[in-house]
């Protein structure tokens, strides 16, 4: 099981939120999981903490031992999610949306997310 969490889905796992499904953690959690977390949520969460629009239970700079004591992986963009990026429709408008359905399609993850406008791409969503 190959998944890349969704941004909401990371902070919610991270800070230990109720609004996760149970699908969704089991997923998170299962032993032969490998989870990654863009680098794209990583740029959104700075944006929003920024703003004001999103708090988190850490420090931002804590983050990456989040990430790593939680057993995930960062997942850099690439040259080919841009190229997919460029030819990607737009059902889906959110910028950091649609780095994650690409980075989902290019790396063949399943994307742990509510987003249900992911669908739209033919990504498999757990949630």
């Amino acid at each position: 099981m190959n998944n890349l969490l969704d941004t909401h889905t990371f902070i919610w796992f991270i800070n230990g939120e109720e609004e996760l499904s149970g699908n969704a953690r089991k997923a998170i959690e299962y032993k032969g999981a490998n989870n990654f977390v863009s680098i794209a949520s990583l740029w959104e969460i700075a944006i929003k903490l920024s703003l004001g629009k999103l708090k988190l239970r850490t420090e931002f700079s804590a983050v990456p031992e989040q990430i790593i004591g939680n057993g995930f992986q960062i997942l850099p963009i690439t040259f080919e999610d841009t190229l997919k990026l460029s030819a990607l429709l737009f059902h889906h408008r959110d910028p950091f949306d649609r780095l994650i359905i690409v980075q989902s399609l290019t790396n063949r993850l399943d994307i742990i997310s509510k987003d249900k406008q992911f669908a739209n791409y033919g990504v498999s969503t757990v949630w």
